[in-house]
């Protein structure tokens, strides 16, 4: 009898052992909540040494890590390692990836996103940060998150496009027949037809083998994306067409977002706030030190004068009468923008 009460009591004692073991372990959304570490995995196709990657490393991990008591880490995935941009796209979307530092693709589903695809739009740095901090960046973050379902986190900077090949391109004619890479976007692919050039899109990491091998003669990045691929290493010329000025986006997943306590979600934004600041910093404070660089490795950088630049505005016009076109919105708030220049 008293073996029976003994057996009785050692399996109830058990039994509440464990429940209470499984309250406190167990996930109810986010690490503060469940006492578990969150992973964040944040994926991106820039160089290791871009100023992307650098801001990442000396704000959002940090940040992260030790504002949420450790409860937070990161895990980085530069230059396209963990997939392609339209890999790292759908993952996000899915929530098999945290977050990624996304440029163009998602335009084909968020129309507004094609205003920054839109050729010679943008005057300079002060301009297009202008535009993304009033409130038609906000209405594209709205238009953004409602076409994605991606929590949009905040605009980092890909910069002024130019063009780098393996021939001086000094004037209009000298397009033609150049075999030039661009991003799969429809209106990137346009402005390149409408310059003259044969547009080839690929991904990133194609790029240099491509232009090794002389299946292409140029592309079209940012100095910066320039010198951290090591393309100067197979191209002689740059034309600073400075056509483009394109953002990147800093989105995370629903799963992941909706995870996150009310607390670690306000660590992620601050860091990702501080870390966009840094990349502005480092993008505009570097450009010069990129252009010596890439000199210094014998490219020669021409810097087209105010006719060939007027020329290539007419030439691209097209551009913007067909996105006009689609859009009822688009040729108010193109001029917005314009206006925000002066």
């Amino acid at each position: 009898m008293k073996k029976s009460i003994f057996l009785v009591l050692f399996t109830f004692i058990l039994l509440t052992g464990c429940s209470a073991s499984t309250k406190d372990t167990s996930s109810s959304g986010g690490g503060e909540k469940s006492g578990k570490t969150t992973t964040i995995k944040i994926a991106n196709f820039y160089a290791d040494d871009h100023a992307v990657n650098k801001a990442i490393k000396e704000k959002f991990l940090p940040m992260v890590e030790e504002n949420s008591n450790g409860k937070l880490k990161v895990d980085l995935f530069p230059n396209s390692t963990i997939g392609g941009e339209e890999f790292m796209y759908d993952g996000t979307r899915n929530g098999t990836i945290e977050m990624a530092v996304l440029s163009q693709i998602m335009e084909p589903d968020v129309p507004k996103v094609g205003l920054f695809s839109l050729p010679f739009l943008f005057k300079d740095y002060a301009h297009a940060k202008g535009v993304l901090d009033s409130p038609i960046g906000g209405d594209i973050k709205t238009e953004f998150e409602a076409k994605t379902g991606l929590k949009h986190l905040g605009y980092g900077i890909n910069g002024f496009r130019v063009v780098s090949s393996n021939r001086l391109v000094k004037k209009m004619e000298d397009f033609k027949g150049l075999k030039l890479r661009m991003p799969n976007v429809p209106q990137m692919i346009a402005t390149g037809q409408a310059l003259g050039t044969t547009v080839s899109p690929m991904p990133i990491p194609e790029i240099f083998p491509a232009l090794e091998q002389k299946v292409i003669d140029g592309q079209d990045n940012p100095y910066s994306t320039l010198r951290s691929n090591a393309w100067y290493e197979v191209q002689t010329h740059v034309l600073e067409t400075r056509h483009l000025f394109l953002p990147n986006n800093y989105v995370a997943s629903k799963k992941f977002w909706t995870s996150l306590s009310p607390e670690q979600q306000k660590v992620v934004e601050e860091a990702v706030q501080a870390t966009v600041k840094r990349e502005w910093e480092l993008t505009e404070q570097g450009e010069e030190d990129d252009k010596k660089f890439l000199k210094e490795n014998g490219l020669k950088i021409t810097v087209p004068d105010e006719d060939f630049k007027s020329e290539m505005i007419q030439a691209t016009e097209g551009v913007h009468k067909e996105f006009y076109k689609k859009y009822s919105w688009a040729e108010e708030t193109v001029e917005q923008i314009k206006e925000q220049s002066k």
